[in-house]
């Protein structure tokens, strides 16, 4: 414990902005370079541009050309993939999304491939960043930090969705409260992304929320009716029929390679464990963040509920991959603003620094070493989480550590 103060104090404003403003610096000059060095979609390592984006392209232009059912065969759409990219060799995305997220893709399929990559993840990005805005007003540096955080780059270079998820997530949380409809329409549209919406109703049915439950529920209801009305039942009978290879091959055999995903399962099958084995880790990690979730929506103010739904998101799936982090980025958002209103508590700056950082490099060293950094930012986090909402429930008695430090906070 006696660390913690002397970590904490490396964690400084200056310091802060300057990994922030150097980290977003090589995040312009890496992207300016894939795109520079690209010839027409392929960029100089012979990958598609936006490499996972490749997938939700070619799944909208298979649906525009009556074609919809095919997005989930993994043949018919690398066969597509080579035509849309004009290269034999061009490594396979395949496409497991449900139906809704179709909807998306189809139109952004109506734009050439790098113009929708670029509008895609250009108008997310702004989605999260407002958010951001919104849960820490007036912070002036919340916006370089985001903006300078490794993983909006990882999720920049991937095309990937990390910064929707994290915005429908979060402004969800955020209005549960106040405006419940709007909340729940955004909640409910996470269906795109069933692996990370599957504590949502927990959250609004612990906040008792009903209000925001129905919104959510008519939101799922609308978005898989109009799948249905648009393309038939065909395209879920496609994707009911691909999820068997999409548990076997790629989460449970680690098709994408165990350094690569980030959870609890991944880590125990990377170390050699068994399949059953890794799914009862995964269970019982699921269930303890569902219940530290569940206490902070019950108990904790809006700025920890956030923060832990966020998190918690992050660990009840075993199938998550280090552009998903910006979630806890987000997640770090609601918490840094918790702090700013109640004080911070030893050791918390310094974690938030390594959560920060760690998306950036948590793959190679994972890769390296077998050691799930990222996963260990999640888990630390959420116990920070846990302390801090138990130091909330004993100060409102006078006894606990966030009086004490809220009287000597910044």
């Amino acid at each position: 414990m006696t660390a913690f103060p002397l970590l904490d104090s490396l964690v400084t404003r200056a310091r802060v902005q300057l990994a922030a403003a150097l980290v977003l610096a090589a995040t312009i000059i890496g992207i300016f370079s894939l795109f520079w060095g690209a010839h027409g979609t392929v960029d100089s390592l012979g990958r598609p541009l936006g490499t996972d984006f490749s997938n939700v392209w070619t799944a909208g232009w298979m649906a525009d050309h009556g074609r919809a059912a095919e997005a989930w065969s993994w043949p018919a759409q690398h066969a597509v993939q080579k035509q849309v990219h004009h290269d034999p060799a061009i490594p396979f995305y395949p496409w497991p999304y449900p139906p809704p997220f179709l909807i998306i893709a189809t139109l952004l399929a109506q734009l050439p491939y790098v113009a929708a990559l670029l509008i895609w993840q250009g108008l997310t990005l702004v989605l999260a960043l407002r958010l951001v805005r919104r849960i820490l007003p007036g912070n002036h540096d919340a916006i370089l930090v985001a903006l300078g955080a490794p993983v909006t780059l990882v999720c920049l270079g991937h095309g990937q969705n990390g910064f929707l998820t994290a915005s429908l997530l979060g402004a969800g949380m955020l209005l549960i409260d106040r405006r419940p409809w709007v909340a729940g329409i955004l909640l409910g549209a996470l269906v795109y992304k069933p692996q990370f919406a599957v504590l949502i109703p927990l959250l609004i049915l612990a906040r008792g929320n009903w209000r925001a439950f129905v919104a959510a529920s008519a939101t799922v209801s609308a978005l898989c009716l109009l799948t249905l009305a648009i393309w038939g039942w065909p395209v879920w009978q496609a994707f009911l029929d691909s999820l068997p290879a999409t548990q076997h091959v790629i989460i449970e055999a680690g098709g994408p390679g165990w350094f690569k995903i980030q959870s609890p399962f991944a880590a125990i099958r990377q170390w050699g464990g068994s399949i059953p084995l890794a799914y009862g880790v995964q269970g019982i990690v699921t269930i303890i963040a569902m219940a530290v979730a569940i206490w902070a929506a019950r108990r904790g103010p809006m700025e920890l509920r956030g923060a832990a739904a966020l998190a918690a998101a992050l660990l009840c799936t075993p199938y998550v991959l280090d552009y998903d982090y910006v979630l806890l980025g987000m997640a770090s958002a609601f918490f840094v603003a918790d702090a700013l209103k109640r004080g911070w508590l030893p050791g918390e700056r310094c974690w938030l620094a390594y959560a920060w950082i760690v998306p950036g490099v948590g793959r190679a060293l994972t890769e390296w070493s077998a050691i799930p950094f990222n996963l260990i930012a999640t888990l630390g986090f959420m116990a920070l989480i846990v302390r801090r909402l138990a130091a909330a429930r004993h100060s409102m008695s006078g006894e606990g550590p966030i009086n004490h430090v809220l009287a000597q906070s910044l």
